[in-house]
């Protein structure tokens, strides 16, 4: 597996991902997860499942250093002290005295300034609590006006991108600052697996549609992709993409997949004004 460097944050290409992954689940396939070469795990606050993780990746035999973690201020905790006590909290429940990257997960659902999360955000960095610092759901405009209020670079914006999402602009504005796009709902919430082209363009690898499109994910510069499973017999599959590499064509064929209505995840109050497609 490669890494992708996001103003100096080498984030593995693969992650795996824990999204309304119950905490016995997590217990169950982490573990599973790590051991076959997944070394770059993502949770959040809001997930519920923090403390799970981290006993995990305790239990793992993994060594700390070895393991890229980030995890996700939820909007409720963006006030100043609220923010700083929260990181604590996250720390002690992950078992560990950092995380490698801290998001803020959603722009909309707090009315407290960008200037004051963004300040938060490199306060915990500054005290050495997280060492890189990010975003998660936000638009261009939003992009930029982190950057320009940030001392720290940002390393990564997470956001729903998959065939069905043009994230052109996005990835773009990325790409001008330094940063990597990570990628989540790379399945399109199961439409993936079935979609014809996807299914054809796999055949020829001798892979499934799911693993075409991690692959495609991966493929493409300056972007980084979370994989989910809870079934343990997934995982394989899941990690088995970096052993082929889709033709310019291929690449092509599956952004062409992008229609004006892809988006799945857009929570109202959350969710930004998103940019229209490219």
């Amino acid at each position: 597996m490669h890494s992708v460097n996001s103003n100096g944050a080498n984030i593995p290409a693969l992650g795996f991902g824990t999204f309304r992954m119950p905490g016995a689940d997590v217990l169950r396939v982490l573990p599973e997860a790590l051991k076959l070469g997944f070394h770059h795990v993502d949770t959040a606050q809001i997930y519920g499942n923090e403390a799970e993780v981290g006993e995990a990746i305790h239990k793992s035999g993994v060594a700390r250093a070895d393991i890229f973690l980030t995890t996700k201020v939820w909007v409720d905790k963006y006030a100043h002290r609220d923010f700083l006590a929260s990181v604590d909290e996250s720390l002690t429940k992950l078992k560990t005295d950092h995380v490698d990257l801290l998001l803020l997960h959603w722009p909309g659902g707090s009315d407290v300034p960008m200037a004051e999360r963004i300040g938060a955000l490199n306060e915990v960095k500054k005290a050495g609590k997280v060492r890189h610092i990010g975003i998660s759901n936000f638009n261009t405009a939003q992009m930029e006006e982190a950057v320009k209020l940030s001392d720290a670079p940002i390393a990564t914006n997470q956001v729903e991108y998959h065939p069905y999402l043009d994230q052109t602009k996005v990835l773009d504005t990325a790409r001008r600052h330094g940063m990597s796009i990570t990628a989540y709902y790379a399945m399109a919430n199961g439409k993936i697996p079935n979609d014809p082209l996807l299914k054809e363009i796999g055949a020829r690898h001798g892979k499934t549609a799911a693993q075409v499109t991690l692959r495609w994910l991966v493929q493409q510069k300056d972007v980084i992709t979370l994989s989910k499973t809870a079934t343990i017999e997934r995982l394989k599959e899941n990690f088995d993409i970096f052993d082929f590499a889709l033709g310019d064509g291929e690449m092509a064929a599956i952004h062409g997949l992008a229609r004006p209505d892809g988006r799945i995840v857009s929570p109202e109050g959350l969710s930004p004004v998103w940019d229209k497609a490219a």
